[in-house]
């Protein structure tokens, strides 16, 4: 599967966000890398602004270009906000739920999960990361795979009521996806309005 596998923080630090997750350095280094990083900050074009938009989206959910652009169309195509619908298509990936339910401490880690074949949807094995999660679908661990150590430290004090559409159940480490979430529940820094001029140019 085609994923993104070059320097993490160096992403990070260009956008000046942890979009992978936790990151140390840019905690240290808040300014862009490169030998001019932390030096005069150059005007940047509308193109640019909105293109800088799309990239973020990308690295943040972890999607290729061809990828990112099929769902761009497909929220083209659908009823409401293009920009709005974009978002919840991302955020309905099966990867993305595993990563809001806890299971995993970031989006590459719940891919990883998902890739292994450790996630089930309504009791079937599912490894496809870019599976669309349905509401009233449940995703839960496999029976087996419920004493990982990895998973076990990702769930340890993590918040599952800080996302309205994902009812967890902490006993069978399931959760219940109750519905497709507004973009006022979406937490992600991202201005979709610049991607959808950007592919309407």
């Amino acid at each position: 599967m085609a994923r993104y596998t070059g320097p993490k923080t160096r992403i990070a630090r260009k956008f000046g966000e942890a979009i992978f997750g936790p990151d140390k350095v840019l905690s240290k280094k808040n300014y862009p890398p490169g030998q001019h990083g932390n030096g005069r900050k150059k005007k940047t074009s509308e193109y640019g602004i909105q293109l800088r938009e799309k990239q973020k989206a990308k690295y943040t959910y972890g999607v290729l270009e061809k990828q990112f652009r099929n769902l761009f169309e497909k929220a083209q195509r659908s009823k409401g906000i293009t920009g709005e619908v974009l978002l919840q298509l991302l955020e309905c990936r099966l990867d993305n739920i595993v990563y809001r339910m806890g299971l995993a401490k970031t989006r590459a880690g719940a891919r990883q999960l998902v890739n292994h074949c450790h996630i089930v949807v309504d009791g079937k094995v599912v490894n496809i990361p870019s599976y669309s999660v349905k509401p009233g679908q449940i995703i839960s661990v496999r029976e087996k795979d419920k004493s990982m150590e990895v998973i076990l430290d990702s769930v340890s004090g993590f918040n599952h009521s800080k996302y309205s559409w994902i009812e967890y159940d902490n006993a069978s480490m399931s959760a219940k996806f109750l519905h497709i979430p507004t973009r006022e529940d979406i937490p992600e820094n991202i201005k979709e309005q610049l991607i959808v001029e950007l592919y309407s140019k």
